[in-house]
């Protein structure tokens, strides 16, 4: 881009990327800028001319980045933060610490909560935590919107300018109502599932993939009603309401099964465990609020590993 070129990009032009490479879809991008979709399709439009790049692959299932897209979000999400800082910088006192953290709905109910109940921040700190799927909140982390990640693994592609710092990990397990026909079983099969309806995590997450996986291995197929949410809260009430069967990552449910109000399936669903740790940006220097939070979620994981 020559110095003309660079002088027509505009704001607009970054937020508009930014909001499409967050998620991945046209329509939604613009409903979270409050603008019509033709004008986001058309500020990608202009922004594509400037640069003389294509920056996204559009189909039904939505906008992926192509490779140049990718290298244009680290550097365009750079800008954006940079922008962020500059104008904390010159704001009127001394503005209060925030942290900007993103976990996933079972890995916040595992280690997040208990790790920032042990924090000793300073007062006046605000944690704002986000939860979502994964690949959702690694999109905005690259995007500099999050400060760091509590979650899993993912393909190369997602996580480009990042760096992944392992905590722990766990299998997958079935959970249901205390008193589930198939918890006094005494030979319980895989094949004895596919009677009951199912909670699995939502399409497209790793979880979901391992546990497709597994189910698969068993050649076990549902004949019940499935039901797909990342919500604990949901996933907990249906299965303690109803006789469905919940796939879910022990650490989400550690508390209902000591208190008795969910119980494990004893069936071992070999293959389905997956790395969860800390990510950040590669080029980010933590601050020191930030860097306690780690440490607390690292004491938290080496508990887990002891407990396990």
């Amino acid at each position: 881009m020559n110095r003309i070129q660079a002088h027509r990009l505009q704001l607009r032009h970054l937020h508009c990327f930014l909001a499409v490479a967050r998620l991945g879809h046209l329509g939604r991008a613009a409903q979270a800028l409050s603008i019509s979709q033709p004008a986001v399709t058309k500020t990608l439009a202009d922004l594509e001319a400037l640069l003389g790049l294509r920056l996204f692959e559009r189909g039904r299932r939505g906008a992926r980045l192509t490779p140049a897209g990718q290298g244009f979000l680290r550097h365009a999400s750079q800008v954006m933060a940079a922008l962020d800082q500059a104008l904390d910088s010159v704001a009127p006192g001394q503005a209060p610490t925030v942290l900007r953290l993103g976990a996933l709905p079972t890995v916040a109910h595992a280690i997040v909560a208990a790790g920032l109940r042990s924090l000793g921040l300073p007062a006046g700190t605000t944690v704002h935590i986000e939860t979502g799927a994964n690949r959702e909140l690694l999109a905005r982390l690259q995007q500099g919107t999050l400060d760091a990640v509590v979650g899993r693994l993912s393909e190369p592609e997602w996580l480009q300018g990042l760096t992944f710092e392992h905590l722990y990990a766990e299998p997958l397990i079935i959970a249901v109502r205390p008193d589930h026909p198939l918890r006094h079983k005494r030979r319980l099969s895989a094949a004895q599932l596919a009677d009951y309806d199912w909670i699995l995590p939502v399409a497209d997450t790793i979880i979901r993939h391992n546990a497709d996986s597994w189910l698969q291995s068993q050649a076990v197929v549902p004949r019940g009603m499935v039901f797909e949410t990342l919500s604990v809260s949901l996933g907990r009430e249906l299965a303690a309401s109803s006789d469905a069967l919940w796939f879910t990552p022990s650490g989400a449910i550690e508390a209902d099964l000591e208190r008795g109000v969910l119980a494990r399936l004893p069936l071992a669903l070999t293959g389905t465990e997956e790395p969860v740790g800390w990510l950040m940006r590669s080029e980010s220097a933590p601050s020191p609020a930030l860097q306690a939070v780690r440490a607390a979620l690292r004491e938290q994981a080496k508990r887990r590993h002891r407990r396990a």
